[in-house]
């Protein structure tokens, strides 16, 4: 092969691993992209097969669990040991990538049957990373003899890497989702019991905020058992979410059972559980002032994550120097009296808005501030100022 198609072929490949990194980050169906990893590998190799295949520590076998090419009865069915007695075995005792080129020469192998009524002669496998074991191992097969150099095993291996972190995701999404459907367990359990009896209610709350704390318990050894910047990052924001919710809990516990509550207090209550968990930013002040402003509980709960997302991001981001302050105010709109707006404004270095950007919350704070039919204004001039504006609780849906 001359130099230009190597370079075409090379440039083909991390073209096939980018596009893969982003369907994989997009999609929660982790069979999905096992799949699509079989099919792109099969491509950007130019063979007509691939396979992953799992490990299965009670079995001590590797399961194919996903594949491109195959008849039926191979993808989800075929087992191999997890050892030196098969291809990807080998691959998976060694970590080292198995090399075969010619299989109809290599008598150390007993091969399951639908090797030879696909013809396969030549492979090639990688082992598939895991954070605790192996997932597994890829592998590529072709039905004509291949002498494989050491660009197909780069890119098998720089595919397998991004397919493990693909795995170590759907591992850590499947915590999460299990964290949320335990919540809303909870929020349909305490609607049922509210209808039944107030003091049942009372108890319930004792119960929810015991349970979200233990969320929060969960996420944090999630937090522990997580290697990779980006995920830390994702698991310490929903653990704030958590925690946020948490506190809404304890506010209402000295309050009577209703749908509103008033957010001013439970504001400064929040504020007061921020400054604690700072407490390493000595040199940054957190002070808070509100009028009374009843909302629904709803409505309390999306306008507190903004208040911990935006304190949080200033504590983070705007005060290298590690001195600054920190207020949020909560105001009746005196022009309009089924208003109100909340201001969160720190002194620091500020930031540069860019169009379309989700940086410093931007996001999600736009996001939920529209959830509560609300609006949500930032300036950076010494100093970053959010303004969010929102209905009452008689017009807030």
């Amino acid at each position: 092969m001359d130099n230009a198609a190597q370079v075409k072929r090379l440039l083909r490949q991390q073209a096939a691993i980018a596009s893969f990194g982003s369907f994989a980050l997009r999609q929660n169906d982790l069979q999905k992209v096992l799949m699509e990893a079989a099919r792109v590998c099969a491509d950007g190799l130019s063979v007509k097969f691939c396979k992953v295949c799992q490990y299965r520590p009670d079995e001590a076998d590797l399961l194919i669990v996903a594949g491109y090419g195959w008849n039926a009865g191979v993808v989800g069915h075929v087992v191999s040991r997890a050892d030196a007695s098969s291809p990807q075995g080998r691959a998976f005792v060694t970590g080292e990538p198995s090399i075969c080129n010619d299989l109809r020469n290599d008598s150390q192998f007993k091969l399951p049957s639908f090797y030879a009524e696909h013809g396969i002669v030549s492979t090639i496998d990688v082992l598939i990373k895991g954070a605790l074991r192996p997932f597994g191992v890829l592998e590529i097969d072709s039905d004509k003899q291949q002498d494989y150099d050491g660009q197909e095993v780069i890119f098998l291996t720089s595919f397998a890497n991004v397919l493990a972190e693909a795995v170590a995701t759907s591992d850590r999404t499947r915590v999460l989702r299990t964290a949320i459907a335990q919540m809303k367990l909870l929020v349909e359990d305490k609607d049922r019991l509210l209808e039944q009896k107030k003091v049942l209610g009372e108890e319930l709350q004792h119960r929810v905020r015991n349970n979200l704390q233990l969320i929060y318990g969960m996420l944090t050894r999630q937090l522990d058992d997580t290697s990779d910047k980006a995920g830390q990052r994702g698991i310490k924001a929903i653990a704030r979410r958590v925690s946020t919710l948490a506190r809404v809990y304890d506010h209402l516990l000295g309050a009577e059972m209703t749908r509103t509550t008033d957010f001013g207090a439970y504001v400064r209550s929040l504020c007061a559980n921020l400054g604690e968990i700072q407490a390493s930013f000595a040199k940054v002040t957190l002070t808070c002032d509100s009028d009374v402003v009843i909302l629904d509980l709803d409505v309390v709960t999306a306008l507190g994550i903004i208040v911990a997302e935006l304190v949080t991001n200033s504590y983070d981001h705007a005060f290298p120097d590690g001195a600054g302050a920190i207020d949020v105010s909560v105001r009746r709109d005196v022009g309009n009296g089924a208003m109100a707006s909340m201001i969160i404004r720190d002194n620091g270095q500020g930031f540069e808005v860019k169009s379309g950007s989700k940086r410093h919350g931007l996001g999600l704070v736009r996001r939920l501030a529209e959830q509560v039919r609300g609006t949500a204004n930032v300036a950076s001039s010494g100093g970053t100022i959010w303004t969010v504006g929102f209905p009452m609780a008689e017009t807030a849906s």
